[in-house]
């Protein structure tokens, strides 16, 4: 058992965040009160000390003093002894000065308040009574500070001896004042040097070379853990104590640095298994030193592992509560600094240790933040789930994920970020054919019984297929290999889970911003969907688009979804969708050069799944209406969008042969190509030619340009026309990511159309005819003769 921790400990930072400001001000009053206190009693024990030395080496004698009323001030005191002694006893005769000694050891006039008519040695009364006496004891009011007074010699008279005093001059103490002064001047100090006042230059000299001492502490520390763990693993909690940094100049950035050391050690000394608790038998029996050091540095690891993901949960609540702590270590805009960094090793740890303990706190922890109000943590959560997806082989980290989102999404009533389920689309699923329910799953591989054996094998293959069954199971023991049973079930769970969120949300959140992910997932994974549930979707993805609610790139993931579905396992079921062929062909259009050129990605695919995957089902007809409107679309679009359009019109001239009539002037059959038509199958496109191809051989772009020419020959495969393999042999989609212009370049740059070669411009003349510019030049070189203008003339002529 480990030692209890000491009571007079640096408080945790837990603690420090619950204590109020108030009680911290109040402890530091005090604490400084105490320091005074303790000060100004070290002060009057020395001034004591001081006192007693010198009346001990001058060795005077201490004159009586009155009981009643002392004197306030002890300096006071000093002066009139010096002042006694200054009196010239000498002069005095002997008679005198024996009459002094004895009133000196006698109570008389020196000693007895000179109000008072009462004789010096008068006798007790027996029967006095005590409130009488106390009655008649003389009673002195204090309404002005009493004068000190100096007792000079007495005068000797018949009637007795007179006391002569006179008062005291004020003189200044100065020793005293100087000595006052300088207890103060220490006693400031003292005081004031906690929080003595630096220049902006120093403090940040003095905050470096903190932060450096502070860097070289981590950085020793992590070194020792890393170069031995077992050994050096109670330097993780060290390590960890400095999470609870104390210095309000550096205690938001060594709590960063210690975040940041800690997870990447970790993530360097974690073991690749997950750490099991011990059970009562396993820790009564007697083991090995070198066992039992494993075991201890196991427990150590789990522990401070533990508490660290403690801290980090707790870092994020008080960002989230948004309220200051009564601790001023840490101010409050301090707070999400720390957060970012605390979900930043957060998903750090999610994505590198999902098979370590505590990574199912660590996805209920994530999960929420994927919908938090701040766009950076949102994203970095969004990121971590997507690497955890991708990179999961087996799918058991994803299926927790998956049920906590899940479970988040039905929570919040459908109201979250749609960047949540945009992470469905990163499952690795698809590697995995999914087309029976789990409980038609193939049993797993059994080996054959003795018996059966015995039944159907010779005594020499029983022999060899023993060991043959030996290796079999050493071999898997030894790669610890998953079965592929075990990660179908865990992917058919997983992708229950996912359609049960998606289909909740079409049918009870149908105008959720939802929307555009469920159809964009639902189009992913179309193809494992049971056969029984196509029917229902179908007819639901066709109201969705009948409604008019959805935006253009909504109705378009509702296309691709209902042919994703058909493409797959609804292959052999008999429908024909001509509904979305028809709004696909009608709403091509609505696609320009602006804002919604992005949406013919979305097109390509749609395209691909419904004319080239289905062209069985395709008539020529609606094959050669397409084609057209994906010319005359091409026109409307940015270069990346036409060269995609016209390598998808390239695909259906090869997939269709003979929509090459296109390229012919002449008409096939009755009819006149009607391009307002919404029918394609009724628009008689077989009448109609492709003489957009000659408006793109004259484009700006030189990929656009190489793709008209190469359609407007036919597109060959080869020759002189066919195109070259970097073009020929990427996808429509492909291409159109790769000429993108998101960066505000051409790809590849396009020449200027200003050239230097003025011959190649047709002159004015040469627009003329030959006999024309004959005639013009004989008029021209004849000589110019001057005849007077008659226009009476001409007048005559028309009176005429």
């Amino acid at each position: 058992m480990k030692a209890r921790r000491n009571k007079k400990q640096v408080p945790s930072f837990r603690k420090l965040i619950k204590t109020s400001k108030v009680k911290l001000e109040n402890k530091l009053k005090n604490k400084q009160f105490k320091q005074q206190s303790t000060i100004k009693k070290y002060r009057k024990e020395q001034r004591k000390l001081r006192q007693a030395v010198k009346d001990a080496v001058s060795k005077k004698p201490i004159p009586l003093e009155d009981p009643k009323s002392k004197r306030p001030v002890k300096r006071m005191e000093r002066e009139e002894e010096e002042e006694e002694e200054a009196l010239p006893l000498d002069m005095m005769d002997e008679d005198d000065l024996q009459l002094m000694k004895d009133l000196g050891q006698k109570a008389s006039f020196l000693t007895r308040d000179l109000s008072s008519s009462e004789p010096v040695h008068i006798k007790k009364r027996k029967h006095e009574s005590v409130i009488d006496k106390y009655e008649k004891m003389p009673r002195t009011l204090q309404t002005a500070p009493e004068k000190e007074l100096i007792h000079l010699l007495p005068i000797k008279d018949k009637s007795g001896i007179i006391p002569q005093t006179r008062e005291k001059p004020v003189v200044p103490d100065i020793q005293q004042e100087e000595e006052d002064e300088e207890e103060l001047q220490v006693e400031e100090e003292v005081i004031e040097n906690p929080s003595q006042e630096l220049t902006l230059e120093e403090h940040l000299i003095e905050r470096k070379k903190k932060l450096q001492e502070k860097k070289i502490q981590i950085a020793a520390l992590a070194s020792a853990v890393l170069s031995d763990p077992e050994s050096n693993i109670k330097k993780l909690k060290e390590l960890r104590s400095m999470l609870m940094e104390q210095d309000p100049d550096v205690a938001v950035t060594v709590r960063k640095l210690v975040i940041i050391s800690l997870m990447e050690l970790f993530k360097d000394i974690t073991p690749s298994y997950k750490i099991r608790p011990l059970t009562e038998a396993e820790k009564s029996t007697k083991i090995r030193k070198e066992t039992q050091k494993l075991r201890e540095f196991e427990e150590g690891l789990v522990s401070q592992y533990k508490f660290y993901l403690e801290n980090l949960e707790q870092m994020v609540k008080d960002w989230k509560q948004r309220k200051l702590k009564k601790s001023n270590v840490v101010s409050l805009k301090a707070y999400k600094g720390l957060a970012e960094v605390a979900v930043k090793s957060l998903c750090e740890l999610l994505v590198a240790l999902p098979h370590f303990n505590f990574h199912n706190n660590i996805i209920v922890l994530i999960v929420p933040l994927m919908n938090d109000g701040s766009k950076l943590i949102s994203e970095m959560c969004c990121e971590a789930v997507k690497k955890l997806f991708k990179q999961d082989k087996l799918g058991q980290a994803s299926l927790g994920v998956i049920k906590v989102i899940s479970g988040f999404v039905k929570g919040r009533n459908y109201e979250v970020r749609p960047e949540m389920l945009k992470t469905f689309l990163c499952l690795r699923i698809k590697e995995v054919e999914v087309k029976k329910d789990t409980e038609d799953i193939n049993k797993p591989k059994k080996f054959m019984t003795f018996k059966e054996k015995r039944k159907t094998l010779s005594r020499m293959q029983r022999k060899w297929k023993k060991a043959e069954e030996k290796l079999e199971r050493e071999l898997r023991e030894a790669e610890a290999s998953e079965s592929t049973e075990r990660k179908l079930k865990l992917h058919t769970e997983t992708l229950n889970i996912v359609f049960v969120t998606y289909f909740r949300i079409l049918k009870k959140a149908q105008r959720s911003p939802l929307l555009p992910a469920v159809l964009e997932g639902l189009a992913k994974f179309a193809h494992l969907i049971n056969v029984e549930f196509f029917d229902d979707l179908l007819v639901v993805l066709h109201t969705l688009i009948e409604s008019g609610d959805l935006s253009y790139q909504e109705s378009l993931h509702c296309v691709q979804t209902a042919f994703h579905i058909l493409s797959g396992q609804g292959d052999v079921l008999n429908i024909d969708p001509m509904k979305f062929y028809t709004h696909l062909y009608k709403t091509l259009f609505k696609l320009h050069a602006g804002a919604t050129n992005d949406g013919i990605e979305i097109v390509l695919h749609c395209l691909d799944v419904m004319l080239s995957k289905r062209r069985k089902q395709v008539s020529h007809q609606r094959a050669l209406a397409f084609i057209k409107r994906l010319c005359t679309l091409a026109l409307q679009v940015l270069p990346n969008a036409s060269i995609g359009l016209l390598a998808t019109t390239r695909i259906l001239m090869h997939t269709f042969p003979r929509t090459d009539l296109l390229l012919d002037n002449e008409s096939q059959g009755s009819g006149v190509f009607l391009p307002e038509l919404e029918e394609p199958e009724y628009c008689n496109a077989q009448n109609t030619a492709l003489w957009e191809l000659h408006t793109l051989r004259r484009h700006y772009h030189p990929v656009v340009k190489r793709f008209a020419t190469h359609l407007l020959a036919g597109a060959p495969s080869e020759g002189s026309e066919a195109l070259k393999p970097e073009l020929s042999r990427r996808s429509a989609v492909e291409l159109f990511e790769t000429y993108s212009m998101a960066a505000m370049t051409f790809n590849p740059p396009v020449e200027s159309s200003n050239s230097k070669k003025k011959d190649k411009f047709l002159q004015g003349d040469s627009f003329l005819n030959e006999d024309l510019n004959q005639l013009i030049k004989r008029y021209c070189s004849e000589v110019a003769t001057e005849i007077p203008l008659d226009f009476t003339k001409c007048l005559k002529t028309s009176l005429q």
